[in-house]
């Protein structure tokens, strides 16, 4: 669903009151309560009433830009410029196309804005296209993210640990994204599976088992345990500060965020490699 042009500029005013807001509860907060009541409140209950509204605010600021994410308009020559780019995709591909990323931008939100790597060539372009006119996309990020989202290039999995704590993150929120278990699950989510399914020259083709890489000797597909973090990954072990999911989870607390439902180690996921 698209916000209509009109709701989508007010969700972006809304998204600004809302981050000035939470931040003016501090200074603003104790000057009406002195002022305006005869006994004042004890200066603990104060700070107390302000940390209360400050997070209140701030997860009503989250949940709107989430929404924003999810539902509010892109530019309408993403899609002619995609299948400009890839002629095999019809009008509702390359509204799949742009649905992924989605989940992209999605991702880097939900990780707290860390960084996140692109799993998909054709959601790449797409993302580059979008760029291109820096005004509209300027505005996009702010009202998303708050401050500018970068570029970087589509990749797999390699010697970089921190690259591959992006590419954990994606896959990670991805995941939730479509209620998929990160650990186990029984598909990909559409932004990794979109070079695939639309046969994209020089996309990256993932599966959700490793199993279905033994069943396809050759295929070239990387298996899920390429996002495990203790050992047999292509980064040989070494995760940088994933802890799992690229910062999602911690195995070394054994705590979680509170979006996770599953525990257990961390080789469970999608893989992905050239075609």
């Amino acid at each position: 669903m698209q916000l209509p042009k009109p709701l989508q500029t007010n969700g972006r005013q809304r998204i600004a009151v809302l981050t000035v807001a939470k931040w003016l509860a501090f200074p603003v907060l104790p000057v009406l309560g002195f002022f305006g009541i005869h006994r004042p409140l004890p200066l603990a209950l104060w700070c107390v009433l302000c940390l209360g509204l400050f997070f209140a605010l701030r997860a009503w600021e989250d949940s709107r830009r989430r929404q924003f994410i999810r539902e509010a308009r892109m530019p309408g020559f993403l899609g002619a410029k995609l299948r400009q780019k890839y002629p095999q995709l019809s009008a509702g591909d390359a509204d799949l196309v742009l649905r992924g990323l989605r989940q992209f931008f999605m991702a880097h939100l939900r990780s707290k804005r860390s960084f996140v790597a692109m799993p998909s060539q054709a959601a790449d372009e797409a993302w580059h296209e979008f760029i291109l006119h820096t005004q509209a996309y300027e505005a996009w990020c702010q009202a998303a993210f708050g401050k500018l989202l970068h570029h970087t290039p589509a990749e797999v999995l390699g010697k970089d640990p921190k690259r591959n704590d992006g590419l954990r993150r994606t896959w990670y929120w991805a995941c939730k994204e479509e209620s998929i278990n990160p650990r186990l699950p029984s598909r990909l989510p559409l932004l990794f599976a979109l070079d695939k399914k639309f046969a994209i020259p020089g996309g990256f083709s993932y599966v959700p088992d490793c199993r279905d890489v033994d069943r396809a000797s050759g295929s070239g597909d990387y298996c899920g345990t390429s996002f495990g973090s203790d050992g047999g990954g292509s980064d040989g072990g070494s995760s940088g500060d994933s802890f799992n999911f690229g910062g999602s989870e911690s195995s070394s607390s054994g705590g979680s965020d509170g979006d996770s439902s599953s525990g257990g180690d961390s080789s469970g996921g999608c893989g992905g490699g050239g075609d």
